[in-house]
């Protein structure tokens, strides 16, 4: 017996890896050393800074995966692998410098995979940084045929005077939420038994949802915030917090960015929820407190400023085509979240 006989086709990985390169090289920054193929990724840390910081991030797209693989769409869960660990390293100011993959399968599809790399290129387009390299692993055993899974890790940097850790959050500043196009990346264990357990299909297109599918709508991909908010940094908009809305929706991760006894209170309605998550909660008789715990509810992300820059600051994001709104502000309190059904 070989290699083959047991399922894993050494020969169709080094044509998969030929085929993903000018893929990977379109990401590829100044700073980056070498190529693709080495056994690690060499990146030189880009000058002007006195005391740069390192962040670093990790994360997996989770059962949206699921979705894709029915659907036979590879195309965007990519992105959404790159968004969940490019913006998660944003929250503390940095940029995003290069980026690395783990892609585990039982057997290696190469149409089907380089779909999925083809997605994360894309995304690592998008936020700025470089796809560094990665590992696809072929598990014959492990996984169903036709199944995979992923993972990423993001590094960013920061100048040490400009990261943002909660002790830059005054009592006063004004939450200036980001659209979200959609769920993201976060709840699908729900979403999917919404589905399976309703009777529903994904090929079918609710009045709710404006036409669409139920699978387009659910594979829409996560927002990259990170060109923008770096650009309204840039530009001088004074930004003191930042929180990525990601599981556990704004109650877990809002208070994440807040300072020593600072709570925010919320006006639940400053902003229209859409109207997929209204299709969820009716879909699946789904409790106002569950969906606020489980889902964005159309906020992406959140951004923590002083009162006189708000105005400004929604501007700003709105000529980016974000749509922005304050949705609340800083108080006086102990990181708990005010004013939503929880």
């Amino acid at each position: 017996m070989d290699y083959r006989d047991a399922g894993v086709d050494v020969e169709a990985g080094r044509a998969f890896v030929d085929q993903i390169r000018n893929l990977v090289h379109s990401t590829f920054r100044p700073e980056v050393i070498g190529g693709l193929g080495g056994f690690g990724g060499c990146f030189q840390l880009p000058g002007g800074f006195k005391e740069p910081v390192l962040v670093s991030g990790t994360d997996g797209v989770g059962t949206k995966l699921k979705i894709a693989q029915i659907l036979h769409r590879h195309d965007s869960v990519g992105i959404d692998l790159v968004a969940m660990c490019v913006n998660d390293v944003l929250t503390s100011g940095a940029e995003p410098l290069f980026f690395l993959d783990y892609l585990a399968t039982s057997k290696l599809e190469k149409e089907q995979l380089t779909q999925v790399v083809a997605g994360i290129a894309s995304g690592c387009r998008l936020a700025g940084c470089a796809l560094l390299g990665g590992e696809t692993a072929e598990m014959p055993g492990f996984y169903q045929v036709g199944e995979y899974d992923l993972a990423g890790f993001c590094v960013g940097i920061v100048e040490k005077s400009q990261m943002l850790d909660g002790s830059q959050v005054e009592v006063g500043d004004i939450a200036i939420a980001l659209a979200s196009t959609g769920v993201h990346s976060n709840g699908f264990s729900l979403v999917r038994k919404i589905v399976n357990d309703g009777g529903f299909s994904w090929s079918e297109s609710p009045e709710l949802l404006g036409g669409e599918t139920i699978g387009e709508t659910f594979l829409q991909p996560t927002r990259i915030y990170v060109k923008p908010v770096l650009a309204a940094r840039q530009a001088g908009l004074e930004i003191h917090g930042m929180a990525h809305i990601t599981g556990g929706g704004l109650p877990e991760n809002l208070p994440r960015c807040l300072g020593k006894n600072q709570a925010i209170k919320i006006n639940p309605n400053s902003w229209t929820i859409p109207p997929v998550f209204q299709w969820l909660a009716e879909a699946g008789s789904v409790s106002p407190q569950a969906m606020y715990n489980t889902f964005n509810m159309g906020i992406g992300f959140v951004l923590l400023v002083p009162p006189h820059q708000a105005e400004q600051t929604i501007t700003f994001f709105q000529s980016q085509n974000i749509p922005s709104m304050a949705i609340g502000e800083v108080i006086s309190g102990s990181g708990e979240l005010v004013g939503l059904i929880t």
